[in-house]
C-alpha cells in the first residue's frame, strides 16, 4: 500500500515548520520555544551481481527527520521514510521528558535498545549493506516506553536503558497481553573504548517468541575505528535459533583540494548460522569498501564503492528470496547526510 497523500502532507508540514524556525531565529530570541532541527538521509545506489549477470539502480533510503524542544526538558522526535521499496513509512514519533540530568523517559514510537546506530542508521554505517544481525534478526523500532539513565563509574561514562513495547514493531498499536522488553548496559563513549551488553524478549502472537542477547566492543581513535559484536536469537516456538557476529574497521585520511575531503578504506567480515550443524557458519561474507568523503566528517556524505564475497555452506531461506541476495555484489552508492 502506498501513501502519496501522507508523504506530500509531511513535506508541506516540514517546509512550514522550517520556515517558522527561520522566523524565530531572525527574531534573535535564543530562548524561544518550541525549537526545530531538520535532518535527513539519502542513499541511492547501483548494484551488479556478476554471477547472475544482473544489475539494478535503487533508492535505499530517503529519510526526513524533525526534532527539537517544546519547553525546557521536553523534547520531541519525528522521522519518516519517504520511499521504502515504494512505500511511505513512519519511523519515529516520540516525546522525551528529562526531569533530572542523566534521566529521561521517551514515550511513543522509538528505537529498541538492542542494535547500535552505526549498523542500522544509514548515515552512520560503514558499508552499503547492513550486517546480517542488523538486517535479519528483528525490527529496530517499536511503540512503547524507553527509560535511560546515564552516570559515571569513576572517570568512565556509563548508561542503563530499559524499554517496554507492544512487541509488534512499528506502525501497529496492537492490544496484547504479552509486552516485549529490552535492556542495555553500556560503558565508555563513542570516542575511545565502548562496550555494551543487551537483551530483548520479543513475544509476538502464538507463532513468534524470540529472546535476544549479545555484546559489542568498539574503539575509535583519531582517524580509525574497529567494531565487533556477537548476538544470539533463541527461538522459543520453532526452534530456529540464530547466531551472528561481525568485525569491521575503517581508516580515514584527509585529501587536500578537489571535490572529496577524505578517503576511507574499510573492511568487514560477518557471518550467520541457524544451528543446522556445528562445523561452520551457514553463511560468511567478506566486504571491502572504499569511500570518498564529501565532508571532513568521516560519518558524513560520501561516494562509496563496496564489493561483497559470499561463502554459502547452507542456504538460508530468508536470505535467498532472490538469487542476488546471497550472491557476490558490486555496489556504488551515493550517501547524503544532512
Amino acid at each position: 500500500m502506498k501513501y502519496p497523500f501522507f508523504s506530500r502532507l509531511f513535506i508541506v508540514c516540514v517546509l512550514i515548520i522550517v520556515s517558522a524556525s527561520s522566523l524565530f531565529s531572525q527574531q534573535g530570541d535564543s530562548d524561544s520555544y518550541p525549537t526545530f532541527k531538520f535532518d535527513g538521509n539519502l542513499k541511492t545506489k547501483f548494484e551488479y551481481a556478476p554471477e547472475e549477470e544482473t544489475s539494478r539502480f535503487s533508492v535505499r533510503n530517503s529519510r526526513l527527520g524533525l526534532s527539537g524542544r517544546i519547553v525546557p526538558k521536553a523534547d520531541y522526535r519525528a522521522q519518516v521514510e519517504l520511499s521504502k521499496e515504494g512505500k511511505f513509512e513512519v519511523l519515529d514519533l516520540s516525546g522525551t521528558l528529562t526531569p533530572y540530568k542523566g534521566l529521561s523517559f521517551t514515550l511513543g514510537q522509538t528505537s529498541i535498545p538492542l542494535f547500535n546506530s552505526y549498523i542500522t542508521n544509514p548515515g552512520k554505517m560503514m558499508f552499503a549493506n547492513r550486517t546480517f544481525l542488523g538486517k535479519y534478526y528483528v525490527g529496530t523500532r517499536d511503540i512503547g516506553l524507553l527509560v535511560k539513565y546515564g552516570f559515571r563509574l569513576a572517570t568512565v561514562p556509563a548508561g542503563v536503558e530499559f524499554g517496554i513495547y507492544n512487541g509488534n514493531t512499528i506502525n501497529n498499536p496492537v492490544w496484547t497481553d504479552k509486552l516485549s522488553y529490552a535492556a542495555r548496559l553500556s560503558f565508555g563513549s563513542m570516542k575511545g573504548f565502548r562496550t555494551t551488553f543487551k537483551l530483548y524478549d520479543y513475544p509476538n502472537g502464538e507463532e513468534i517468541h524470540y529472546f535476544f542477547y549479545g555484546a559489542d566492543f568498539r574503539y575509535e581513535g583519531r582517524n580509525w575505528k574497529v567494531e565487533t559484536e556477537a548476538m544470539k536469537r533463541d527461538d522459543k516456538v520453532a526452534n530456529k535459533d540464530l547466531f551472528s557476529a561481525y568485525i569491521q574497521g575503517a581508516y580515514w585520511t584527509p585529501i587536500k583540494g578537489g571535490l572529496f575531503k577524505n578517503i576511507i578504506p574499510a573492511a568487514r567480515w560477518d557471518a550467520i548460522d541457524q544451528n543446522k550443524d556445528d562445523s561452520a557458519f551457514d553463511v560468511n561474507r567478506l566486504t571491502l569498501g572504499l569511500g570518498f568523503g564529501l565532508t571532513s566528517n568521516a560519518n558524513g556524505s560520501l561516494l562509496r564503492i563496496n564489493y561483497e564475497w559470499y561463502f554459502v555452506k547452507n542456504q538460508l531461506d530468508f536470505m535467498h528470496q532472490s538469487e542476488e541476495m546471497d550472491a557476490d555484489k558490486l555496489t556504488v552508492e551515493l550517501v547524503y547526510v544532512f
